[in-house]
């Protein structure tokens, strides 16, 4: 079973409060909400367009450093104040990831079942240690970003990494994302059995794609026909 990470296993807490409140409250520095989300977005397409070029300790921290100088030149304010190791600190500070309630429940019921799991997603080599963190990697038996696989979804590839990594055909395998151009269209093309999981709850047409609201739903996914 493999699952994309962001908006599947975990969120991302809105980063531009905690920017405005870290460099208020730990640098004297006053910006909007606005302002800070503007310039979060901004280091985020950055990030985007370049994450894979965090494959490693000494790559990650380059990457990170040029993201804060993104998002320092959004911030007028901050302009020759902070230092770029300051901006890269309250950069980080911002970013704050929480497992959703259904994941560390979903995974530890795959992993009784002795089904192998993997992480398959569009994130630089620090992902496997965030999982970590959160309490979610010792259930699972690998992580692989487009980092360290030299592919990002919805390239194939990717997935060809992870299938070999946790020795599955593709045709016993299925794929768990929140995307459809990126995550049902990559998992498809790897020739993967892939369903989108809605956590919006919007019940917009998706055509042919299966489809669960709910990490709970998962048994009904192995052992019952298609949802779509």
């Amino acid at each position: 079973m493999l699952f994309d990470a962001l908006g599947t296993l975990v969120r991302l807490e809105p980063p531009w409060p905690l920017l405005a409140g870290t460099l208020a409250s730990q640098h004297g520095i006053d910006v909007s909400e606005d302002e800070a989300r503007d310039a979060m977005r901004a280091e985020m397409a950055y990030y985007l367009e370049h994450h894979t070029e965090g494959r490693d300790s000494v790559t990650l921290a380059e990457l990170r450093g040029r993201c804060a100088t993104v998002l320092g030149k959004a911030l007028p304010q901050v302009a020759g104040r902070l230092t770029q190791a300051e901006l890269t600190e309250a950069l980080l500070e911002s970013l704050r990831f929480v497992p959703f309630p259904d994941a560390a429940t979903a995974l530890g019921s795959l992993r009784s079942l002795n089904v192998r799991t993997a992480v398959v997603s569009n994130w630089d080599c620090s992902l496997g240690g965030l999982l970590g963190g959160l309490g979610l990697g010792g259930l699972l038996d690998a992580v692989v970003t487009s980092a360290q696989a030299g592919a990002r979804k919805p390239d194939p590839r990717i997935f060809e990494t992870a299938l070999a990594a946790v020795q599955c055909a593709p045709g016993r395998a299925i794929f768990v994302g929140d995307s459809l151009d990126i995550d049902i269209a990559g998992g498809r093309a790897a020739g993967i059995r892939s369903v989108l999981i809605d956590r919006s709850v919007a019940g917009a047409d998706t055509g042919d794609v299966e489809r669960i609201f709910t990490l709970d739903n998962l048994p009904a996914l192995m052992h019952g026909s298609p949802i779509v």
